[in-house]
Formats: C-alpha cells, structure tokens, sequence
C-alpha cells in the first residue's frame, strides 16, 4: 500500500493548491524545488532552506551516482542523513545528462553508456540501474528514466525518442514493483515527452497512463524552445494528465515561467536558476532582475527586496553586495542565493494564496507589470 497521497485543497481556473503527503513530510503546491544537485542547494545550510519555504529538494541521480556513489550514500544511512535534509527528496534520473552530455554517451534500447565527466570511467545507467539508485540513495519520489528529447527534432526524430522513452518507464515500473518501493514510502513519477507536437505529447500521456504511476512530469521543455512553445505545449498535455495525481514540470524556470505554468495546472517546478543566478552577481526582485556587478549599484544603500522576510534581502545594502561580487568575495554568492531561494519560495506562497483565495488572475496580471523576468 503506498504512503504517498496527493490532495487538491483549492482551485482556481485550471491552478490548484494541495497538498503532497509522503512519510518525511507534507509538501505544500505549487512547489519550487531547490537543486541541490551534488546532494547540497550551493552555497546554503539546509536548514536556511526549509526556513525559507523549502518543502522538498531536488537530487541529481548521475552526478551522485559518479560522485560519491551510491552504494556509499547507503552505507552512510542514505542522502536523507547524508546531508542533513530530514524531509522529502525527490531524484531525477540522468535522462537530462542523456542529451547535455551528448558528447560523452552511447544510447541504445537497453540504456545510456556514460563516459564519466570526472576521471573518464564507463558507466551503463538502464532504466533498472537509475531505480536502483535512486533507491540506494532513499529518494522519496523517484524518476523514471527518459531521453530528454533536445530542440529543435523533427516529428519523426520526437516520436522515435518519445517511444524509447515509454518503453524505458514500463521497465522503469517494473523495477520500482519488484523492489516492492511504494510498500517502502517511496513513489514514482513518470515523464512525458513528445517535444513540441501535440499528438506525440497526447500519446506519452496515455502510455503513461496505462502503465500508472503516483505522479506525472512533462519533461524536456526549457531546452531551447521558448516561453510561447513551452506554454503551448503545456495547453494540450496538461488537461490529459489525471487530476488527481501531481504533475511536475522539470527544469522550469523563470518566475514568469513558474505563473504561466501554475495558470495551467502544474503543481511542482525546479531549477537552478535561482542558485545559478546567486553565484554570477544576479538577484531576483519585486523591481525586476538587478545585475549586482553595475556599477549603478555602488553607492546604493537600499536592500536588495525590503518587501522580503529574509535577512540577506533586507539587512545588506546593494552597495556592499556590490564590493562582494566585485571582489569575488564566496559571501556575495551565499547572500545572492539566499534572497534568490528567498525571492521563489515568497512568489510560491503568494501563489498558493492567490489560488486560495480566487484571485491568481489578479497576481498574474500584477506580476507580468513588475516585469520580473
């Protein structure tokens, strides 16, 4: 029996607000994930992330799997205790290394042949090794394994990696059944693909469907398409995803990504944007987007956000964040990604009102007008 439920508490249009229970912790939707990608969010205590809103961070399955292993992170006690985050972790799969390390990889039917980016060593990553894994590092929510399909790809080059990929999730459940998981609190999501082409994003869907899963992502958007494609393609595959399972949409995004998403049912997001941002000088605000390296900056004494409870956004001034960066002092990136983490987690709470109250048509108006992206 599984220990993992999702509740839809509000909605409003096709946005809804819930509730994921998994047995580490509630995780309240829409949701933003943190990426702490080597098993850390970069440049944060973990604690200072769930303080700042953080329900659920986000693991990368081929980074720990090179790097410190697996096999390791479970005789250590598992990631949970690994890096000291008591509460849920979700793990993607590699399927995203399978097209950003295209140079580095051999993909055939029985999985993907990675030459580590580290000390060059070959690794075979099959839809049953990524569950086992995952499993290995005690991921609450786990991924199937998939092809990130790039863009541009012809119909007939989307269709071909859409259907690996739905024979890879079949085999993907398959492993997660045998090693009776779900009965173990742990859950399994599955991925659409189909890149831009709504019949293929259709068909993923049903497969998908079929072969059930607690949860469905859409997966291999934010890789070159842009906002209007994304969003397109969220108007005709959102509707056909089940109702009343979560659906996560990998690697998204930009704020206004995150609202035009939520406008259409999605429930869960990642990306390093936030933290990326954090360590090149960058800072997300209610005034729009600040490049802490102008000089503008430099005799600025006001915060970076008065409008956030957060200490790196109201209690340094602009211009001492600006002799940090400027000076390449490790404290810039820390403030930086601080407020950032800061900035997302305050615009997931104003939209889980917003939705609570009936009014996220209002915010999302608003919140084009402040022109945060």
């Amino acid at each position: 029996m599984s220990q993992f439920s999702f509740s839809v508490l509000a909605k409003d249009g096709a946005a809804r607000t819930g509730v994921i229970r998994t047995p580490r912790g509630e995780i309240r939707t829409p949701a933003f994930m943190p990426v702490g990608t080597a098993g850390t969010v970069k440049a944060m205590l973990p604690g200072t992330v769930h303080d700042l809103g953080a329900d659920i961070v986000l693991g990368n399955t081929y980074h720990l799997m090179l790097r410190p292993g697996a096999e390791r992170v479970a005789r250590l006690g598992g990631l949970h205790k690994f890096m000291n985050w008591p509460h849920p972790i979700l793990t993607d799969s590699g399927g995203y290394q399978v097209m950003s390390l295209s140079q580095l990889r051999k993909l055939d039917e029985q999985g993907v042949t990675f030459q580590s980016h580290i000390d060059g060593a070959s690794h075979l990553l099959t839809p049953e090794r990524s569950i086992e894994v995952q499993l290995l590092l005690g991921s609450d929510i786990i991924m199937v394994l998939d092809e990130c399909t790039p863009f541009p790809a012809s119909f007939e080059q989307a269709e071909k990696s859409m259907q690996l990929s739905m024979r890879w999730a079949a085999r993907s459940k398959t492993a997660f059944a045998g090693a009776q998981a779900a009965e173990k609190g742990h859950a399994l999501f599955g991925i659409v693909q189909g890149g831009v082409y709504p019949e293929l994003r259709q068909r993923s869907v049903r497969a998908l469907c079929d072969i059930g899963f607690h949860g469905y992502a859409v997966g291999g958007l934010a890789v070159g398409e842009g906002q209007e494609n994304m969003l397109a393609t969220l108007d005709v595959t959102v509707p056909h995803l089940p109702a009343e399972q979560p659906r996560y949409l990998m690697g998204v995004g930009k704020p206004s990504d995150i609202v035009g998403a939520v406008l259409r049912g999605i429930d869960m997001f990642d990306c390093v944007l936030p933290t990326r941002s954090g360590r090149t000088g960058q800072a997300f605000t209610s005034e729009g987007v600040l490049n802490m390296r102008n000089a503008c900056h430099a005799e600025d004494l006001r915060p970076l956000d008065a409008r956030l409870e957060c200490s790196a956004s109201r209690d340094y001034s602009r211009a001492y964040i600006h002799h940090l960066v400027k000076s390449k002092e490790i404290l810039a990136s820390m403030l930086l990604t601080w407020h950032n983490l800061a900035y997302y987690q305050n615009l997931m709470q104003r939209i889980r009102a917003a939705i609570q109250n009936g009014d996220l048509s209002d915010l999302a108006k608003n919140f084009r007008s402040e022109s945060v992206d």
